[in-house]
């Protein structure tokens, strides 16, 4: 269903359990959208919960944001406080991934009351660290491809002081050279499709457009380069990082902050898997989201 949310119209699912465990899903990207994630688990985790998950406002099927229209980072996490007030959910546990688990933190530390649990599935809490870990990864993938030169511009890259912007900027360009092998950067288990033939070909390319303004428009204001990885200490709700064993969004970096700052925190490392354990491994998952959010 499509609903207005702080004067923007948003994609969201809910699922029909009444349970009184509400979870509200937080895609990545930014403008990843949650498409894939229902796929996997709107049945496996919606028999379980109340489960919530939204297309992100301007993002794939929730309403573009249009030119001249204010948009920032603070919409996002004001979105989500707006739906659960609009649901009437009193508490609710958010999972976030990658992107996702940046707003969760943001959402979290803002508004503690509401949240009962946070799961962070492969999340970045500073790009410009994730930046950093990803032209590595990429270098590795262009190393094993034989093309030398745009190895050396991963490297050279990865190992400068460039701000996170201009990392993340850097990779998103290089990282294209690699084709149809892209996805190689973030997905080690190809064995789960998502069907995606429910939306035309020219559907999928206005939502990929809409998401890409998204994308954009928080790039140009800039508060997504900002490290949350200080806030984390403030979180004092339970919260588990779920990692992929492959994955390396959440650098060690970021995993030593999470353990040493987080006083109710567990980690979890899924074999088999890289940045996106909600699909390459959803039956685990489904298990180790309910374990959590049940104990």
């Amino acid at each position: 269903m499509h609903l207005k949310i702080n004067g923007k119209e948003l994609y969201i699912e809910v699922s029909e359990n009444t349970s009184d465990k509400a979870v509200l899903f937080l895609h990545g990207g930014p403008g990843e959208s949650c498409f894939e994630f229902t796929y996997h688990q709107a049945k496996r985790l919606g028999h379980r919960f109340k489960l919530i998950a939204m297309d992100q406002r301007g993002v794939c099927r929730s309403e573009a944001i249009h030119d001249g229209e204010s948009f920032s980072l603070n919409d996002l996490i004001d979105d989500c406080e707006e739906l659960r007030k609009h649901l009437g959910i009193q508490r609710w546990s958010i999972i976030g991934h990658s992107f996702g688990g940046y707003l969760a933190t943001l959402y979290a530390h803002r508004y503690p009351n509401f949240i009962e649990k946070v799961i962070f599935e492969a999340p970045t809490f500073d790009f410009g660290l994730t930046g950093k870990a990803l032209l590595l990864k990429t270098a590795d993938l262009f190393k094993k491809y034989q093309q030398s030169d745009l190895q050396e511009k991963c490297l050279k890259l990865a190992n400068s002081s460039s701000s996170p912007k201009e990392l993340v900027e850097g990779f998103t360009e290089l990282s294209t050279f690699l084709e149809d092998k892209r996805m190689h950067i973030y997905t080690y288990n190809f064995s789960n499709h998502t069907d995606t033939t429910v939306y035309s070909e020219d559907q999928w390319e206005s939502f990929y457009d809409k998401s890409e303004i998204h994308f954009n428009r928080l790039k140009e204001e800039g508060k997504i380069f900002t490290s949350v990885l200080h806030l984390l200490k403030e979180i004092k709700i339970p919260c588990l990082l779920m990692l992929g064993e492959h994955d390396v969004v959440t650098c060690p970096i970021q995993v030593e902050v999470f353990n040493k700052d987080v006083s109710q925190g567990e980690v979890v490392l899924i074999e088999n898997c890289g940045h996106t354990p909600h699909y390459e491994t959803p039956e685990e998952y489904c298990e180790l989201v309910t374990r959590f959010l049940m104990e």
